[in-house]
Formats: C-alpha cells, sequence, structure tokens
C-alpha cells in the first residue's frame, strides 16, 4: 500500500507540473541584458480549475516582484554580473510552477539592497503641526508603533506593520533607514567618502498595504542624501485626502507641489510602488517617474538642492504615515521593499 500511494504521489506530481506551464518570452536563457531587465511571461495551468492567482520574479532565490494574474510585463532593476532568476506561477489551487532564467546584467545596472522592511535600524520620530518639527516617543498628541515579520498580510512572508494614532490632528510619523554612510545599516559606512559622491540613480521601490484608505490622510516614500553640506530629499507623497493626486518635495522651498498625476491605491489590498530619481551633475534633483499598479508616470521635474550640516554623509530611505483632522488610527504594511543605487 506504502509502495503504490508512494509510485501515485510521484505521477501526480509529475502529472501536476506537466499540466501547467511558465512561458518567458523575455529576457531568453542565458541571454546578456542591461539593467532594468524586461520580464514578458505568461502562465497556464490545466490542474486547478481555478486559474492562476500570481507571478513573481526570484533574483538570486529572493522575491522582487509580484503581480497578480497570468501575465506579466515588468522592468526589474537589477545589478551587473551574473543572475539566477526564476519566473514563478501560483494557481488558486495552492500549486506552483516555475520557469528558470540565467542572465548576465552588463553596465551599470545598479546595486540593490533587498528586503528592507525587514532590516534592522529603523528609527521614528513624530511631526506636530504647525511647524511639525520632530519628536521622540513619548511625543505628546501622536503614537505610533511597527511590527516586523509579519505573516499575513505578507507577499514575502515577512512584511512590516505600521500604526498611528493619537489625539493631535494632522500629526504625522516618520520612520526613517540609513542605508549608506553613517550608522550604515547595510553594511555601507562609506567612511572615506568615496562612495557617495559617484551615485547618481535610485530607484525605491516597495509595495506597501493600506488597510483603512478613507482615513488615511497621506502616505509618503521619500530619499534623502546628504554630504558636502548639501541636503537632497527626493519626497513623493501619495496625497489620498488632499485631492488623491501625488505630490513632491521642493527643497528650497520647503514645500509640497502637486504633479497633477493620480494616486489612488486600492484599500486591503498590495499595491505596489516604483520611484524612480536623479542627482543631476550639478546637484539639482531631478524626479523622473512614479509608477503605482503598473501605470508610469512622467514626472521629469527638477529642483536645486538645500543645504544641511557639513558633517552629514549618508543616504537614507523614508517611510511617512500622516493623520487627517480627527487623527483617526489606521496601519500599513510595507514588504518587498528594496533600493538600488549606480
Amino acid at each position: 500500500m506504502k509502495t503504490f500511494c508512494f509510485a501515485a504521489c510521484i505521477f501526480l506530481m509529475l502529472a501536476t507540473s506537466a499540466f501547467a506551464t511558465v512561458h518567458v518570452s523575455s529576457p531568453s536563457n542565458n541571454a546578456t541584458v542591461s539593467s532594468p531587465v524586461h520580464y514578458v511571461a505568461t502562465a497556464t495551468t490545466s490542474t486547478c480549475s481555478k486559474g492562476v492567482a500570481s507571478m513573481g520574479i526570484y533574483v538570486d532565490n529572493i522575491l522582487v516582484y509580484v503581480v497578480g494574474g497570468a501575465k506579466m510585463d515588468h522592468d526589474q532593476s537589477i545589478s551587473s554580473g551574473k543572475h539566477h532568476t526564476v519566473v514563478e506561477e501560483w494557481d488558486y489551487c495552492k500549486g506552483a510552477t516555475y520557469t528558470p532564467v540565467d542572465i548576465t546584467v552588463e553596465g551599470g545596472g545598479g546595486s540593490v539592497l533587498h528586503n528592507l522592511q525587514a532590516s534592522s535600524g529603523w528609527k521614528s520620530w513624530g511631526e506636530l503641526p504647525p511647524g511639525y518639527g520632530i519628536c521622540s516617543y513619548p511625543c505628546p498628541g501622536v503614537t505610533w508603533s511597527m511590527k516586523q515579520g509579519i505573516k499575513t498580510p505578507s507577499l514575502s512572508g515577512d512584511s512590516t506593520q505600521f500604526n498611528i494614532g493619537g489625539t493631535k490632528p494632522y500629526a504625522d510619523v516618520l520612520w526613517s533607514n540609513p542605508l549608506i554612510g553613517q550608522g550604515s545599516t547595510q553594511g555601507l559606512p562609506d567612511t572615506g567618502h568615496t562612495l557617495l559622491p559617484t551615485l547618481h540613480n535610485f530607484t525605491y521601490d516597495a509595495y506597501f498595504y493600506p488597510t483603512n484608505v478613507g482615513v488615511t490622510q497621506v502616505l509618503e516614500f521619500d530619499i534623502s542624501m546628504y554630504f558636502d553640506g548639501l541636503g537632497l530629499i527626493w519626497g513623493n507623497q501619495c496625497n489620498i485626502l488632499g485631492g488623491h493626486v501625488w505630490d513632491i518635495w521642493d527643497n528650497t522651498a520647503q514645500q509640497w507641489v502637486s504633479t497633477g498625476v493620480a494616486c489612488d491605491p486600492v484599500n486591503n489590498a498590495w499595491n505596489h510602488v516604483t520611484i524612480q530619481v536623479q542627482r543631476e551633475s550639478d546637484n539639482w534633483l531631478l524626479f523622473r517617474s512614479i509608477t503605482l499598479n503598473g501605470k508610469t508616470a512622467q514626472i521629469n521635474k527638477y529642483y536645486a538642492p538645500g543645504s544641511a550640516p557639513s558633517n552629514w554623509w549618508g543616504i537614507t530611505v523614508n517611510y511617512q504615515m500622516d493623520g487627517n483632522s480627527n487623527q483617526s488610527p489606521y496601519t500599513t504594511y510595507l514588504d518587498n521593499f528594496s533600493f538600488t543605487y549606480w
């Protein structure tokens, strides 16, 4: 009986894999490509009547992208060098099939820091109106918390939960992680001050899950760079209750500027945001593009840099939640958060 069961199980596994396929039309296996790498793939299954639920990309055994449905058309930033990638499908019957794609990335593909939501070293502050100076916990009028290692909801099995509450209307909470330079959580202290001056291109890529967009005033996604007395802040906020629009930060005027681009995240679902920015040769900031749930808006706005203490040196990424007129409590999650730099 045991022998029969073993043979039957092996046959079933082979039959299942034989009738579920992932066809990758780009890139081809063993191809030499440039970054971002253009992935085009489709998935089919005849073993699950409910069909394909989602597809994803693994780069060197790390899940870096997930999309719902049976089709994928995605540009993925990948650092230069040889990489083992996998395109996988998951069906509604808990089955999965994958196709490996080995590639070589040439040129300035950038270096990628993965799973930042699960990184150590996150710091947080409250920000109170009207001046919005930062204050450490406990901060009168605003409360917050952060919990890592969340399994549900999660894409990777390791998401992070963020919470805001309090009594002061329009109070905010800022979370920040120093990636490069002083206090680096990624092993990149740049003590010789040789790395930062060479960096000009940055991509902030994350999945966020709002649980109550009806009370979510703003969700903010920032990249900050400090060196030689300069402060470059690529601030990007999804201004939900202020018009469902993307705003960007003017460093010198110290104010938000509407892009006119709609920002309508889906409630109780994973939303994918990709923000691409650039530091020009004269240190002006270029806001290049914002992609939300597969729709890309070309921003192409330039702003002069601001100033910063001369001893500040580094790059940080920020995530911020803003309170509404009632300071209603709400929760969001981050997952598959990566930062690419070159």
